[in-house]
């Protein structure tokens, strides 16, 4: 059994209409872009805008503080909501 409850996920899908999955992985082969398949896949119907992701880059993590702050997920994140809000 997996550790994820998706029927809170459904849930929380069918009262938004929108989704925006933050994980601090990198964008490609992190946890989110297997969340956003089963949401699409079960809960299309539901969404009233694509599933957005944010995560940290694609590159490796810089050990220079500054480069560090740039890397991580929440640099976007202010960026990333108010696209899906006003998607």
């Amino acid at each position: 059994m997996l550790p994820l409850d998706y029927d809170a996920i459904k849930e929380a899908v069918t009262a938004t209409g929108k989704v925006l999955l933050l994980h601090e992985d990198t964008l490609t082969g992190g946890i989110g872009g297997e969340i956003a398949a089963w949401i699409a896949e079960h809960c299309f119907d539901h969404l009233d805008a694509p599933v957005m992701r944010c995560a940290s880059l694609d590159t490796p993590i810089p050990f220079n503080l500054e480069l560090e702050k740039n890397f991580m997920a929440y640099s976007r994140l202010d960026e990333c909501v108010e696209k899906l809000m006003n998607y």
